[in-house]
């Protein structure tokens, strides 16, 4: 029987309800984004990394947002809120209720703490009758509570602001993240006083009380990277500059080609196949899947999007969500496109708009072409057949199809279907007006000149 199977049922309590006042923001801190995607949403991730029974998330500041914000990827989750903001251990009691009759084990964690991996949330859930403590090691502890051991045990859980000096000399830290038998956590912090410098119930204090009781408490120390939270600022920007780092590590590991690795930046679900490359200041949002051998030239921003292997955007391009670039397809400079069906050979080569499209394989837009989707109310959509060719300057305006192998002359503005193999012209026959063009410079010049 494997150990995965032996753990017991697991709870988790995530703590999002944290004022964040140094992020000097209107949002809650939880809300503020790594990678596109909320810090909220990387703590519940790795939370669902366990496939706990219960999930709660404790919401205090902007309640309401952050509620939504956790339902939008767990609607299962059980949302508690701290009316009053008394502390981590004030925080815990709050989920009591959605907890009730459970009988397994409770991990809890924080919504500001992005990074904990899955692999050291298992060592952490993995022992059903130890109160368990994430600690980390840092030549640098600061701020952070330190973890009193004697040897291989853990005596107690320090604050650094009720640290005595000898205390502070330690650099065996908390993360925050602590778990433990989810009815002994709850007595135990039923005993926690606020009597401390801050006037707040502690979480950390159960340790001392667990030892107290007989119940075994240990530390499960990780690297300390894992543990980085955010309180401001400059934290939120380190958090971003450390998962880019990571996710270009993995990408060009994983056989993709960075040509300048620090100025592209993932979201955090980017998938890039085998031998893509990718050109220097290139942004990716979410949702956008990148398949082997396709080539993403520089200055472009994508979200949304996947693209077939052996395709090639950019420069300067913009894909936006919804998006499918074909296989072989050419996207070039100054072209942008939302929720297109790009076919596979097809190509754009410079300055078109294509917005809510289909476009057959092969076909071919010219320079200035563009769809226009969109008449102040509803959008519509322009279809585009195989082969069909699209001339420089031609606004088609939707709902609209071009069958496929079809024309459309320069200069033209597209209002009516075009049959299969048909050459479309929608432009006025040109006519030229003998010097009528000296005399409107002549009148005009005359008029500036008069003040006009």
């Amino acid at each position: 029987m494997t150990s995965e199977n032996r753990r017991p049922p697991i709870a988790v309590v995530l703590l999002a309800a944290g004022r964040g006042v140094r992020m000097a923001s209107n949002r809650a801190k939880v809300l503020h984004r790594i990678a596109g995607q909320p810090m909220l949403h990387f703590a519940m991730r790795a939370a669902m990394s366990l496939t706990p029974e219960r999930m709660a998330i404790v919401v205090g500041r902007e309640a309401e947002a952050v509620a939504d914000c956790a339902r939008s990827l767990g609607p299962d989750a059980d949302i508690c809120v701290q009316d009053k903001r008394l502390g981590t251990g004030h925080a815990v009691r709050a989920a009591r209720r959605a907890l009730q009759g459970f009988e397994g084990r409770l991990v809890v964690l924080f919504g500001d703490t992005p990074f904990v991996r899955p692999e050291t949330l298992a060592r952490l859930a993995d022992a059903s009758d130890a109160v368990s403590v994430l600690g980390f090691e840092t030549p640098e502890p600061g701020g952070y509570g330190r973890l009193v051991m004697d040897g291989d045990r853990l005596l107690r859980i320090v604050e650094a602001g009720d640290a005595s000096a000898e205390e502070l000399a330690v650099t065996a830290c908390n993360s925050g993240a602590m778990a433990g038998p989810a009815q002994t956590v709850f007595r135990l912090l039923d005993r926690v006083s606020p009597r401390n410098v801050q006037g707040e119930y502690y979480l950390t204090e159960i340790a001392a009380l667990a030892r107290e009781e007989g119940v075994p408490v240990r530390a499960i120390f990780c690297d300390a990277a894992e543990t980085m939270g955010v309180n401001d600022r400059a934290d939120l920007a380190a958090a971003e500059a450390a998962f880019q780092a990571r996710a270009r590590a993995r990408a060009m590991a994983a056989g993709a080609t960075l040509i300048a690795p620090e100025t592209v930046h993932f979201a955090w679900d980017t998938a890039l196949g085998r031998d893509v490359l990718i050109e220097p200041n290139v942004v990716f949002g979410p949702g956008v899947e990148i398949a082997d051998g396709a080539v993403v030239r520089a200055f472009c921003h994508i979200a949304g999007t996947r693209i077939a292997s052996g395709a090639c955007v950019g420069p300067f391009a913009r894909l936006r969500d919804g998006s499918e670039i074909g296989e072989g397809a050419r996207i070039g400079n100054f072209v942008e496109m939302k929720k297109t069906v790009f076919g596979p050979g097809a190509k754009a080569g410079h300055l078109a708009y294509v917005g809510d499209a289909s476009v057959g394989a092969r076909a071919n837009l010219g320079a200035g072409a563009i769809t226009c989707n969109y008449d102040g109310v509803s959008k519509h959509r322009t279809e585009i057949g195989e082969r069909a060719f699209i001339g420089v300057n031609t606004a088609l305006v939707a709902p609209v199809v071009v069958g496929e192998d079809a024309y459309t002359a320069t200069g033209g503005v597209i209002t009516n279907d075009v049959p299969p193999g048909d050459l479309a012209i929608a432009r006025a026959r040109q006519t030229n007006k003998p010097g009528l063009g000296r005399k409107l410079r002549e009148r005009l010049t005359g008029r500036k000149a008069e003040g006009g």
